[in-house]
């Protein structure tokens, strides 16, 4: 199936029982059984749920994956994937990513022995230095958050498989609509559901999806055991929105190209960071594992004021400030403040992560109106 029938159909089917069109919301905690260990599959709800079944099939074969995993948010997914390894066990991981797994790496996994590596991942030549006998895994945004930064899924694949290690990517910025590393050689997808693939700003979930299966029993085992597992009205909002994931990512990428494109040629703007740009850093790479170049965009402002930045943001009457992404409505963020307060100033600064930029999540409104609210909010600096 292509892409957007795959949205609509895979992972999902009429309900057996009533013959139902949308998977119900199975609605228990718990399931009858006709002898101890004599059950229709399913015995408790933190282990399995018909709802959240139907979820983890769909979203495994968007990922053109074998199987899923969804958790009751995107850290509890990551945090699954870290429990897989041991104290003394080491990490390589982008230096250039989400705050909050920053956070999670450093300030909860470091204090247990674990060992993680921060570097760019622009060239993975720069990643050998850092491998020995510990290390386990790489880990790898991209685009990377909020610096848009394009990483080479393939080049990083054969990295990792030359040196016998696992290799998980974060899929959130781009969604399975835009890329699927699974295909260019990873072991491990992670999503923030919550974002385009919920696509609503209702929701907050997470999502492994992985081919082999080894690795999903391990990683079934921590969802299980550790217990960060969804409620069925949540996995059934995300099988609503994931009807419609193709149209909305469209309507994304074609409003993230003119806003990118507005912005740049703003007088107040100073710098534009969105991968579809012929100039961005690796837009080849871009060009070659994405099929278009979405809707989150970050940009800074001239004289690189922390009050400017404010202010703009202040002045936005349709770019609501709000944490998260991927929303139908257009979103902005300041990452320094936000989203990435947890990263020390002088790591953030290396990135280019400065205290005047701000993040766009571009949503599906009209792109003029957009671009009228732009102008507003510009004009107040």
């Amino acid at each position: 199936m292509k892409f957007g029938t795959k949205a609509i159909h895979a992972g999902v089917s009429p309900d057996s029982s009533t013959g139902a069109i949308m998977t119900p919301i199975f609605q228990t905690s718990t399931y009858v059984q006709k002898s101890p260990g004599d059950h229709l599959g399913y015995e408790y709800s933190r282990t399995h749920n018909p709802t959240r079944t139907a979820l983890q099939n769909s979203l495994a074969a968007l990922e053109n994956g074998k199987h899923g995993l969804c958790f009751s948010s995107g850290l509890g997914a990551i945090d699954a994937v870290v429990k897989l390894f041991n104290p003394g066990d080491e990490i390589i991981s982008t230096s250039d990513l989400y705050g909050g797994t920053y956070r999670l790496f450093t300030k909860v996994f470091e204090r247990y022995g674990i060992k993680f590596h921060f570097v760019s991942m622009a060239d993975p030549a720069t990643l050998e230095p850092y491998v020995n006998a510990n290390t386990k895994m790489v880990w790898v945004e991209t685009p990377t958050n909020p610096m848009m930064n394009i990483i080479d899924l393939k080049a990083m694949a054969a990295f990792s498989k030359k040196h016998g290690l696992l290799l998980a990517v974060d899929n959130t910025f781009a969604s399975p609509y835009l890329q699927n590393p699974l295909d260019l050689g990873a072991d491990i997808v992670m999503h923030s559901v919550t974002k385009y693939l919920g696509g609503h700003s209702d929701v907050v979930m997470g999502a492994l999806v992985v081919e082999d299966d080894e690795l999903h029993s391990k990683l079934a085992f921590l969802q299980n055991a550790c217990g960060a597992t969804p409620g069925p009205q949540d996995c059934f909002l995300v099988l609503r929105g994931i009807k419609t994931l193709h149209l909305r990512m469209e309507r994304h990428c074609q409003n993230g190209k003119t806003i990118a494109a507005y912005l740049r040629m703003h007088p107040k703007v100073e710098k534009v960071y969105w991968p579809g740009f012929e100039d961005h850093p690796n837009h080849d790479v871009a060009t070659a594992q994405m099929r278009d170049f979405g809707g989150m965009i970050s940009f800074t402002l001239k004289g690189n004021r922390l009050a400017d930045a404010k202010k703009v943001m202040e002045s936005f009457q349709l770019f609501a400030l709000a944490e998260s992404l991927g929303g139908v409505e257009s979103l902005c963020g300041h990452p320094a403040s936000m989203t990435h307060a947890s990263i020390p100033r002088e790591e953030r600064e290396k990135v280019g992560l400065v205290d005047s930029l701000i993040r766009l999540s571009v949503g599906v409104e009209d792109a003029e109106d957009l671009k009228n609210d732009l102008a507003r909010a510009l004009a107040n600096i």
